[in-house]
């Protein structure tokens, strides 16, 4: 009997085993489980001639930023499936190759021509989607939009598939359709609750409408049952920080960074442990808190030995914030330049978006409000194009309106707020509201 994956395709390869490994290696990763890497290994254990496995594990092997490990093993693949490798293996394979080895638009051109003929492949349908996905990270202005078009597309193949539903969700939560994207991303979560990817996405929706109280008793309920070597366990954990500053409670979001998300406790690959790192030591500077000297300097030593050059750009908006705001100019002016190098040579997805972002969190971390204001306002609309949530990019409007506060604008912080309530109630837009 041919042996297939969770979804009906077939795959070359004649051991039992190393099918079931490989299914087992897709949902652990399809659901930001512990143990993805290990079932991959014995599918290639099974059958060294696997492609397929390979490729998986060279997926897994990038996702943690093993580059040199992703590439050999994508190599292995693309060295297998030319033997033996069916025409949608071959495809497969390339496109996650082309992905790891920073051919991102090509993968991405190839993954929506491969779904057109294999629309239930979904190691390859997921590329295109989530927060660091290849959709979010192309620069586009109208990602939101795109992941939810081509969810919708497949949407048929997939019916009350646990792993769809949850992306489907998340895609429509992220473009503004909150509770739709909710109660989609719930149904999901009950058919698999062993379920990282669903956790994040309830507590993405949960922030953008607004309940605050239900991510905190989501997240507070189910992450003893995660185990720390997670993938999202620190994000989720970042994620339940931000209900406590949304309260003003200062202390509790660094209790909780301390415990679970600074980079010396997290097992998160580099570009979630920075990132979260960065963004939330910034949100309590910005909101007034005092943030500890060592506990920036954790911070900014991981994040450095993490991203030391400009490349990777939701990373470098980021390390913008680390330097801003703890005096580093020389090494953000490097960066900076580095960017717009790579603005010039047509190199930089982004766009002009990312250097003004780094210029005005600067001008901030320097007390320049009214410098800050004029840098950011007028790209508010591009950030968009960073990639990253919502509740990621968040962070730049809040920048924004703080320094509309401070440079004495209350009638434009006003206005910028007065929309933000409209979308969902934050106690802390309610108290901010308040003291424009």
């Amino acid at each position: 009997m041919a042996c297939h994956d969770r979804y009906g395709l077939p795959l070359s390869t004649s051991s039992d085993a190393a099918a079931a490994s490989y299914r087992e290696g897709a949902d652990l990763m399809f659901s930001a489980w512990p143990g993805a890497g290990d079932a991959l290994d014995a599918a290639i254990a099974a059958d060294p001639d696997f492609a397929l496995a390979h490729i998986a594990r060279a997926r897994h092997h990038f996702i943690y930023a093993d580059v040199k490990a992703a590439q050999a093993k994508a190599a292995k693949a693309r060295e297998l499936v030319g033997r033996n490798g069916t025409a949608r293996e071959k495809s497969h394979v390339e496109i996650l190759a082309c992905g790891m080895e920073g051919q991102s638009a090509k993968s991405l051109s190839l993954a929506l021509a491969h779904l057109d003929e294999w629309p239930r492949d979904a190691m390859i349908m997921i590329l295109p989607m989530g927060a660091f996905g290849l959709f979010a990270f192309s620069g586009m202005a109208d990602h939101d939009q795109a992941r939810v078009d081509l969810c919708e597309r497949l949407a048929q193949y997939y019916g009350d598939d646990w792993f769809f539903l949850v992306t489907l969700g998340w895609s429509h939560t992220e473009n503004g359709n909150v509770r739709h994207g909710r109660d989609i991303t719930q149904r999901g979560f009950e058919a698999r609750r062993a379920n990282g990817n669903a956790v994040h996405a309830l507590a993405h929706a949960m922030f953008e409408d607004g309940s605050g109280d239900d991510a905190e008793q989501l997240i507070s309920e189910w992450l003893p049952s995660y185990d720390r070597s997670g993938l999202l366990h620190g994000h989720i954990s970042w994620h339940q920080a931000l209900v406590a500053l949304e309260r003003g409670d200062a202390a509790r979001a660094l209790a909780i960074y301390a415990e679970r998300v600074q980079p010396k406790v997290t097992t998160a690959p580099p570009l979630n442990s920075v990132t979260d790192a960065a963004s939330l030591l910034w949100r309590l500077m910005a909101y007034g808190h005092t943030v500890p000297k060592d506990v920036w300097d954790d911070a900014v030593a991981h994040a450095e030995r993490s991203f030391p050059k400009a490349g990777v750009p939701f990373a470098d908006m980021h390390m913008a914030l680390v330097a801003a705001a703890t005096g580093n100019q020389a090494g953000l002016a490097q960066r900076l330049a580095d960017l717009e190098k790579r603005l010039a040579d047509g190199k930089l997805a982004p766009g002009p978006v990312l250097p003004a972002i780094c210029r005005g969190v600067l001008a901030f971390a320097e007390g320049d409000y009214k410098a800050c204001v004029r840098t950011l306002e007028p790209v508010a609309a591009e950030v968009v194009r960073i990639g990253g949530s919502h509740a990621q990019r968040e962070i730049i409007e809040d920048t924004l309106l703080v320094a509309l506060m401070k440079a004495g604008e209350p009638a434009k912080a006003r206005e910028l707020l007065d929309r933000r309530l409209h979308r969902r109630p934050s106690p802390r837009d309610v108290r901010w509201r308040t003291a424009c």
